[in-house]
C-alpha cells in the first residue's frame, strides 16, 4: 500500500497521544469500529512506540503510523515497531535520508511553497500542510494547486469536525489530520463508544 493509498482510507486521521499505556488497543479498536483505519500515534509521550507496537499486534485492521518524528533516528525504532507510515512536523536533510535508509513511508510537514517545492526536489509528492490554518487554510492551497498540481496534502493544524469539509472539498486534499477524535476525557473514563461516535461521524466527512 503506497502512502497515497494509506492517505485515501480514511478522510480523517486521527492524531493520537497516548498518556497510558491500556489505552492504546481500546481506542484503536473504537476508531476502527467507527470506520477511522488509519491512525497515527504520536511521539509526543513515552507510550508511543509501545502503543504502536501494541496496536500493531492487536488490531489487525488498523493502519498504524508514527507521529511527531523529528529526529532521524526514530524511523527505524517506529518501523520496528510496527508502524507502516510517519508523519513529522517539517523536513530536513537528515530525516530524507533517514526515509530512504529506513523503508518507512514519510508524510514530511511543510508550512510554505518554497518548503513544498523543497520537499518535491527530494522525492515527496504526498505532504503535511501544518499547522494548516495558521499557513492559510484552504485559500493556501488552494493557491498551491496552481503552481504545485502534483502534490497532495494531509492539513493538520486547527482541523475541526466543522471546517474539516472545507478543507477536503480542495482537490489536492487527499485527507485531514485531527485530534478532535480522541477527547482525553473520553479517554481517560474509558468511553469507547463515545470515540466510535467520533469516528463514525468523521468517516463520513468525505467530500
Amino acid at each position: 500500500m503506497t502512502l497515497l493509498d494509506i492517505m485515501r482510507t480514511s478522510p480523517v486521521i486521527p492524531v493520537i497521544a497516548i498518556d497510558e499505556p491500556e489505552h492504546a488497543v481500546p481506542l484503536a479498536r473504537a476508531l476502527v469500529a467507527g470506520g477511522i483505519r488509519v491512525l497515527e500515534v504520536t511521539l509526543r509521550t513515552e507510550h508511543g512506540l509501545p502503543a504502536i507496537r501494541a496496536i500493531a499486534q492487536q488490531v489487525p485492521d488498523a493502519i498504524v503510523g508514527v507521529g511527531t518524528l523529528t529526529r532521524p533516528e526514530e524511523l527505524a525504532a517506529a518501523r520496528n515497531a510496527g508502524a507502516v507510515f510517519g508523519v513529522s512536523p517539517g523536513l530536513t536533510p537528515a530525516l530524507v535520508v533517514a526515509a530512504e535508509t529506513s523503508g518507512l513511508s514519510l508524510l514530511p510537514g511543510v508550512m510554505t511553497p518554497s518548503e513544498v517545492m523543497t520537499a518535491r526536489e527530494a522525492g515527496f509528492r504526498q505532504l503535511k500542510l501544518f499547522p494548516a490554518v495558521p499557513a492559510g487554510g484552504v485559500g493556501m492551497l488552494n493557491a498551491i494547486a496552481g503552481p504545485l498540481p502534483d502534490v497532495t496534502f494531509c492539513p493538520t493544524g486547527g482541523i475541526t469536525q466543522d471546517n474539516a469539509p472545507q478543507f477536503l472539498a480542495c482537490k489536492n486534499v487527499a485527507c485531514v489530520g485531527g485530534s478532535w477524535l480522541t477527547p482525553k476525557e473520553a479517554m481517560r473514563a474509558g468511553d469507547w463508544a463515545k470515540i466510535t461516535a467520533l469516528a463514525k461521524a468523521a468517516s463520513g466527512l468525505r467530500a
